[in-house]
């Protein structure tokens, strides 16, 4: 299959990159090699860079094969039978342990209950085969390895046969697979285990001819995670639970205020604590200084950090007001800025509607329920890492530089972990190479033992890095059949990647792709969109579903308010403006409609219908919801998903997606749901003060898919940003009154 990049979603991460200079590819080579060069040279990091470590078959591989397509790398087949798959990502929840080998055993003919799983680490076959460059993110897991694991499965089976064929002394196109077992003529039967050894002496095939679809038992099969047992029995191991012999941990106190130094220590009363082994003062991120507390144990380290007496210098930082942000934002927003979209909005002047829009969205955590934590250990001049790494390559060569060692002695070891939601790939590496700078002044202060980096609750929340505030303005103009003339928007808030590697790739005249993602799309109307990126002293981050986060919310409700305003159906209004050049998002939403309900059967008294369709990472999600207001708390009771993510792999995986993406767009409407600063420092410090759903918030969640052949499209992220329109949606069919702000203020 032919990979577009003109048309896929990272989201829209990389986009440009794969536009620059790009040679004839196919699904799965990976960048061109110039434009990869460039990010490599841009990043400080490259393939060569990376440990290679020691593979099978090194040395017979074929000239025309990368690491990544080699299944040494991927697939080991014990002498029991059991097929252990390494994944090329980080599993922190959405299921790729399963999905990837679900993917590769189907190819394999492999006995699914033998299968197990487990992740990879900076090695260059681990990498992204699309993007080049090691990463979780941007809900291409799936979408960009579904090609490479069923070629891996495929090669894999191709050499157990040629094993079985030169034992038994025949035709190997005799032979046949099934369940892990090569049967022969006259019913001979070898499991794959008898053979695993001898077949992966022999040469890797370099083409494969892989199954017709319909002969699919495990891809499209409602299967069980392989990690369901150990996560519910309490047995799962994530990157907090790594012990290593004699090893410390390490707690750090950061500046309340982001890059601020230190003004004095007193660390006496700290050194008295029991445990306690270290005091030190080490470089944080930003250019900031802060105080790391070694002791033999979380809570000894946490104790002495709590009886530090700290004075911080700030007066060389700026220090953020929150509220005071908002007003400069509103002054940005009425002033030229760089341009997205410049269509002709003259239409507004003489409009028959018109519609004045300002929609506020706070700076949100990503707060995963595992906070962030790095293990090292330092031997001579080599490094081991233990983590829940989204971007192993990248934190890899970030520890090479902070430690001081050869970036082909790191090995970053992937652990799974509780969550991340962006957090975890980050291109400053910043808990990485504060872990790094712990390690390094330890060694300076005479201790040579592994240390544990654990942030706390309170240190993830507070520390960074943040989903940007942001504030959009919309100026429309429409007639009574709600046909819009002019489209007049600006949208003022930080740049993500600004600062980072990826700038020269994302940001082009002046506006940072990830902001602007969703905007207009899939509706044909002229917009003319304004866009401004301050530049402030508060660290900002991709958090799960970017800049769709907040594009989606205001297309979907002002979309929703014209289709009121013009007292039009607000689905059959959707239908109209989207026309016949998203059939996809025609079918999600009509998924949705028809599974709800909509508009056939009685809702119960002082309930409402919203509705909203998004795509995002080349997925749509439609969401058909019944919502209340009773005391001014909004209530959500149900939500129908529509869902067009192509083939689905696991349906279980794509209904969990959803659910998780929609309790976690359910969050952001929450009162308490945000992030906010006063005089540099952020106010929220744990989930007392920054507010997640309860169980009692949970909706009921119906998830249907649409049937399609066509290679599978990303999941773990499109499932979000639809929500809180849909939400609000219903809520201003209730009262009226549209909501511009999140959280929602319903007063």
């Amino acid at each position: 299959m032919h990979f577009d990049p003109s048309t896929f979603e990272l989201p829209r991460h990389l986009q440009a990159l794969m536009a620059q200079e790009r040679l004839p590819t196919t699904e799965g080579e990976g960048l061109p090699r110039r434009s990869f060069l460039k990010l490599s040279v841009a990043g400080g990091f490259a393939l060569g860079a990376f440990p290679l470590g020691t593979l099978a078959q090194d040395a017979a591989k074929p000239a025309g094969l990368k690491p990544e397509q080699q299944p040494s790398a991927f697939v080991h087949i014990a002498k029991d039978g059991t097929v252990t798959v390494t994944i090329n990502r980080l599993d922190f929840g959405q299921g790729v342990q399963t999905a990837l080998p679900m993917i590769l055993a189907e190819e394999l003919d492999a006995d699914w209950s033998k299968l197990t799983s487990v992740h990879g680490s900076n090695h260059p076959a681990y990498i992204d085969p699309v993007f080049g460059m090691h990463l979780t993110g941007g809900s291409g897991s799936i979408a960009h390895s579904y090609t490479q694991y069923r070629e891996l499965g495929a090669r894999t089976r191709a050499m157990l046969i040629s094993a079985a064929a030169a034992q038994w002394k025949v035709d190997a196109a005799s032979l046949r697979t099934q369940n892990g077992v090569v049967i022969g003529p006259g019913g001979k039967r070898l499991v794959y285990g008898a053979l695993a050894e001898a077949a992966m002496k022999l040469p890797v095939p370099e083409t494969v001819t892989l199954k017709d679809p319909k002969d699919f038992r495990l891809i499209g099969k409602a299967t069980g995670r392989l990690d369901a047992k150990a996560k519910s029995s309490g047995r799962q191991g994530y990157g907090i639970d790594v012990r290593l012999p004699g090893m410390l941990t390490a707690v750090l106190a950061h500046p309340p205020v982001f890059a601020a130094k230190l003004k004095s220590v007193d660390d006496s009363a700290a050194k008295a604590v029991k445990g306690v082994k270290a005091v030190l003062r080490v470089p944080v991120d930003r250019g900031g200084e802060g105080v790391a507390v070694i002791a033999d144990g979380y809570w000894s380290a946490k104790q002495g950090r709590d009886a530090l007496k700290l004075e911080w210098d700030s007066s060389s930082v700026e220090k953020v007001d929150s509220a005071k942000l908002l007003v400069q934002y509103r002054e940005l927003a009425a002033k030229p800025g760089a341009r997205k979209y410049d269509a002709d909005v003259s239409g507004l002047a003489n409009a028959a509607h018109t519609i004045n829009a300002e929609f506020v969205f706070p700076y949100l955590a990503h707060a995963p329920m595992e906070p962030l934590n790095c293990t090292i250990s330092v031997k001579g001049d080599k490094a081991e890492l233990w983590m829940g790494s989204q971007m192993p390559g990248l934190d890899g060569l970030a520890a090479s530089k902070a430690l001081g060692v050869p970036p082909q002695n790191v090995q970053v070891h992937v652990q799974m972990a509780g969550g991340g939601f962006g957090r975890r790939a980050i291109p400053t590496s910043d808990y990485v190479v504060e872990a790094c700078a712990i390690v390094k002044a330890a060694q300076a202060a005479g201790i040579s033992a592994p240390i544990r980096t654990l942030w706390s609750r309170e240190d993830d929340i507070k520390g960074g890095y943040y989903r940007p505030m942001h504030l959009h303005t919309a100026k429309i103009g429409f007639d009574a059949q709600g046909k819009i003339s002019a489209w007049d928007h600006a949208i003022v808030g930080q740049s993500i990647v600004t600062g980072s590697p990826f700038e020269q790739f994302m940001v082009k005249d002046g506006v940072d792709a990830t902001a602007v993602e969703g905007m207009k799309e899939p509706y044909e109307i002229p917009m003319r969109l304004t866009v401004h990126h301050p530049k402030l002293n508060v660290p900002v981050l991709w958090w799960r579903s970017v800049g769709s986060t907040h594009t989606a919310f205001v297309m979907e409700t002002l979309v929703d308010e014209i289709a009121r305003t013009t007292k039009q159906d607000p689905v059959a209004y959707r239908m109209k403006l989207i026309g016949d050049k998203h059939p996809r998002h025609k079918a999600a939403l009509q998924l949705a409609v028809d599974q709800s309900g909509y508009g056939k059967k009685t809702l119960a008294p002082g309930r409402a219908w919203g509705v909203a369709v998004h795509e995002s990472f080349q997925s749509v999600v439609a969401y058909v919801v019944e919502a209340s207001v009773k005391d001014g708390v909004p209530k959500l009771h149900s939500v129908t998903a529509g869902v067009h993510c192509n083939r689905v792999i696991n349906p279980r995986t794509v209904e969990a997606q959803v659910q998780g993406g929609a309790l976690m767009g359910l969050s952001m409407c929450l009162p308490g749901a945000a992030i906010t600063l006063k005089d540099g420092v952020v106010e929220q410090s744990n989930f007392g003060d920054f507010v997640v759903p309860r169980i009692t918030d949970m909706p009921q969640i119906a998830v249907h898919t649409v049937p399609s052949a066509d290679a599978p499209t990303g999941m773990g992220e499109p499932g979000l940003p639809p929500l809180a329109p849909a939400f609000a949606n219903a809520l201003a069919a209730l009262t009226g009154k549209a909501l511009r702000e999140m959280p929602f203020k319903m007063a």
